[in-house]
């Protein structure tokens, strides 16, 4: 198969795209043959070796979590599923942007997402479902989110308002627009926010999300009055020193069906920035890297 792949840690100059073994699922596990996989802040940390002390992987690597495609294969004692099925879903760390990758958790993808959008929502759903479901019910409650207009905080937002939260969000102006789309009530990140959010919402912000990883969570959490009532799904060290809860995504089938079935009624539509074909796999990832994206970058295979 052809896949996106790096020797060793590096830049962007690191990536190839070169034939790769098949690979083959495990107990549990299904193989797609790939339509679209996405690029996630993940993939070039990993890539760049940064996180080779928390997350290190066997070179040559393919990056790449989530994807979107045609089962072809099925592991043993997977049921529920059948070759020919199209599913969105997740795998490792590594091995999604290729030809043919390897799910360990998945869901049908609905018929109202094109591949780019599927592809883009699996890691971007399972995080804010973390954050969301860290914070509890949200019928009838204000959310802020912090870095609305990301590939995460968009689905915060969207998932949120579909739940019945009063949901405001923080982007650069430019971004404002978008996330009026979402269904959330937009203002700007940074000096002033709490004399901003106080004319939003004068009752008050009931939870906060924080999915910008800024550093303004010493902020945020004056903001919300109590530590346990923000969470983020970014900012570990900080969080750690201020007794902020941290959400972090989970290869969870059940979260990308209820992601899903939010597809299907219209209440979720992943956002996706910008497209790139394979060959451009050190471009998509420049992108990324580069930040201030709204919505995901998608690679087509």
């Amino acid at each position: 198969m052809r896949a996106a792949r790096y020797h060793e840690y590096g830049d962007t100059t690191v990536l190839t795209v070169e034939e790769a073994p098949d690979p083959v699922p495990g107990p549990g596990e299904i193989r797609i043959r790939v339509a679209a996989a996405s690029v996630n802040p993940v993939d070039w940390k990993v890539r760049s070796g940064a996180l080779r002390d928390v997350l290190p992987v066997d070179l040559p690597a393919i990056p790449g979590r989530d994807a979107v495609g045609r089962v072809d294969r099925i592991g043993a004692g997977v049921e529920g599923v059948g070759v020919g099925d199209r599913v969105f879903g997740l795998g490792g760390v590594t091995g999604a942007t290729a030809e043919l990758a390897v799910l360990s958790a998945w869901a049908p993808a609905p018929a109202e997402w094109n591949d780019e959008e599927a592809a883009g929502a699996g890691l971007a759903a399972v995080t804010a479902l973390s954050g969301l479901k860290t914070l509890g019910p949200l019928s009838g409650r204000t959310l802020l989110v912090e870095g609305a207009a990301g590939g995460v905080g968009g689905a915060t937002v969207e998932i949120a308002v579909a739940q019945g939260a009063t949901v405001i969000g923080t982007a650069g102006e430019h971004n404002h627009a978008f996330l009026t789309a979402l269904g959330a009530v937009p203002t700007t990140y940074g000096a002033g926010l709490a004399e901003r959010l106080a004319v939003l919402a004068p009752d008050g912000i009931d939870l906060v999300l924080d999915a910008a990883g800024s550093g303004s969570l010493d902020a945020l959490v004056e903001i919300a009055g109590d530590p346990a009532r923000v969470v983020t799904v970014t900012d570990h060290r900080n969080a750690e020193r201020l007794g902020v809860r941290v959400a972090n995504a989970a290869n969870d089938s059940a979260w990308l069906a209820e992601a899903a079935e939010l597809g299907a009624q219209g209440r979720y539509t992943p956002r996706v920035a910008r497209t790139y074909p394979l060959k451009q796999i050190a471009e998509a990832h420049a992108r990324s890297e580069g930040g201030h994206v709204r919505g995901k970058i998608v690679v087509l295979l």
